[in-house]
């Protein structure tokens, strides 16, 4: 066995206790599904707070919420009406204020989702661009333009929307006529912002500094590479090189996240800003963790590539070495809430994930699935940097597919803007089990979910697991009890491992950890003390297929 160095930045033990971020594990909560308190169906905050010993106990860092805020939940809340408000359904802004401290005292920290690209048709300054009218100042801080063709009955441009169908809506002014019309590159209901007004420069640094002021650590940043445009707006978005297309990845983004990093870094407590950034030029997307931008980004690469070991190991090294031109930590993410849960995803034939993929009726074998997942889970904690993991995902829950979730059921706009090809991201979002039984296994005292349970989630449920040596969560506990307590895994040090086979993936944390990830066949173990952790049962001194371990050499 020979070690190949290959380190990302300068070594160090640890990260200083103002960059926690560098560490992390940070558990992602989808409000409505985690824990319902008052038993409408629906999560909400004191859902969360009843569970926070739960998270405590799991030995998470933070928690990153996805949008509380007031909204018409067109798109899961990505559709804001009011970031100073939480949304009813959830509970109040004091509730919000209650849980980012009693978190806090717990040592978690809290993370809130901020949405630049759009916000929703409800929110005051559409309604005030829609009674205003053409040509209007309130219209200016969105996109309104006259359409193509005699009438103005074609849309500006061609552009497809990540949801499916065009990206450009037909307002009627006030005589009943015909008008307008606006970009909205996800759904209607989401008016894109105009970045070139100074008033939404403005009111998104108030709203970073409204939650900074109430203790909040932290910013996701939606859609991150998509808030400026090409205002000349060219009919067709495609065939553009890395830097000129309309939309996504414009240099002029860099000055908000700039102007953004400046308001994090004037606290006392410097707060940490994450970009939901999906590149595939590795050198574009470190251009956004500059020293004077974002602190990290999702790794988007490593969570869609299949359960390949040369693919992963080619997406770890790029990934490793993009951070290291910038000094920044890498972030690592199996699934979030609109991606196929991972049990589910790694049963597939093709195990790779793209949203144009997903369909109906597609075959999984759920039991290949769990190794895999259980192995990747190993894989993706003994990394270096900062690890986000998805709720459910450390109990193993398998995406809810096909007849377990009715058609006339599903919410999102991925589903119904794709006349029902697409399923969805509906069956990531499921209500969470928390008991073996009950009407709707502990998610709440009532019996209804905003989505229906599969009438075997029991069997998933924290009940089921918590006492089970063998199960996903107590994997999860011991991953991060560990990632806790090794100073390897609590430091940057990070290097490639040669000699095994190629099917393997080899690497040593620190001086003394080493994790291997096996893909094909058995394979011996190497030289070890101890067996620190494994994801599946050893064979003697083998390592299984499908199998994780970290071992102390």
């Amino acid at each position: 066995m020979s070690s190949s160095v290959f380190s990302a930045a300068e070594p160090r033990s640890a990260a200083p206790a103002d960059q926690w971020w560098r560490t992390a594990v940070i558990y992602q909560v989808y409000p409505r599904s985690f824990a319902d308190d008052n038993g409408d169906g629906t999560g909400d905050l004191a859902g969360v707070r009843s569970r926070l010993p739960y998270l405590r106990a799991l030995g998470v860092d933070a928690i990153w919420f996805t949008p509380w805020y007031a909204s018409p939940l067109a798109d899961g809340g990505y559709d804001v009406a009011d970031y100073r408000a939480i949304d009813p359904a959830f509970g109040s802004l004091a509730e919000a204020e209650a849980l980012i401290a009693e978190a806090a005292e717990l040592g978690i920290r809290t993370i809130v989702d901020i949405v630049p690209n759009h916000v929703s048709d409800q929110h005051r300054w559409f309604r005030a661009a829609l009674a205003a009218g053409p040509g209007s100042p309130q219209r200016q801080r969105f996109w309104f333009r006259p359409g193509r063709g005699r009438h103005g009955e074609l849309p500006p441009t061609d552009w497809v929307s990540p949801f499916s169908g065009g990206t450009w809506t037909r307002t009627v002014d006030p005589d009943g006529t015909p008008g307008e019309w606006y970009l909205h590159l996800f759904a209607p209901q989401q008016p894109d912002l105009n970045w070139n007004h100074p008033d939404v420069r403005r009111e998104h640094e108030d709203v970073l500094r409204f939650w900074f002021d109430r203790g909040v650590a932290g910013i996701r940043v939606d859609s991150a590479t998509m808030p400026v445009k090409d205002d000349t707006f060219p009919e067709s978005a495609h065939q553009h090189a890395p830097g000129d297309h309309p939309y996504v990845d414009r240099d002029g983004i860099h000055d908000i996240y700039r102007s953004w990093r400046a308001v994090a870094d004037s606290y006392d407590q410097p707060r940490m800003l994450v970009g939901e950034i999906w590149l595939a030029d590795r050198r574009r997307f470190a251009r956004y963790l500059r020293p004077d931008e974002m602190h990290t980004a999702f790794n988007f690469d490593f969570m869609m590539h299949p359960w390949d070991s040369g693919g992963l190991r080619e997406c770890i090294q790029s990934t490793v070495e993009a951070h290291g031109l910038v000094g920044a930590p890498p972030t690592w993410v199996l699934s979030n809430h609109d991606v196929t849960r991972p049990v589910t995803r790694y049963g597939r034939p093709d195990s790779s994930f793209g949203f144009e993929a997903r369909r109906f009726n597609t075959p999984t074998d759920l039991a290949l699935g769990r190794r895999r997942a259980r192995a990747a889970a190993l894989l993706s904690a003994a990394l270096p940097g900062s690890l986000y993991l998805y709720q459910g995902d450390e109990l193993g829950l398998p995406e809810v597919e096909d007849g377990d979730l009715p058609d006339e059921s599903r919410q999102d706009p991925m589903h119904l803007r794709s006349d029902g090809a697409d399923p969805g991201r509906d069956g990531c979002r499921v209500p969470l089990p928390w008991t073996t039984s009950g009407p709707s296994y502990g998610f709440g005292p009532g019996g209804r979910t905003w989505l229906p349970q599969p009438t075997w989630w029991g069997r998933y449920a924290v009940e089921a697991q918590a006492g089970d040596p063998d199960s996903m969560l107590t994997l999860y506990r011991a991953a991060i009890r560990l990632r806790r307590t090794e100073p390897a895994l609590r430091g940057e040090v990070f290097a490639w491992v040669t000699g095994q086979s190629e099917h393997v993936i080899a690497f040593r944390r620190g001086e003394n950890l080493l994790c291997l990830v096996n893909f094909g066949a058995d394979v011996p173990l190497p030289p070890h003390d101890t067996v620190l952790l494994a994801s599946g049962a050893l064979d003697g001194d083998t390592l299984p297929t499908d199998t994780a371990v970290w071992l102390r050499i």
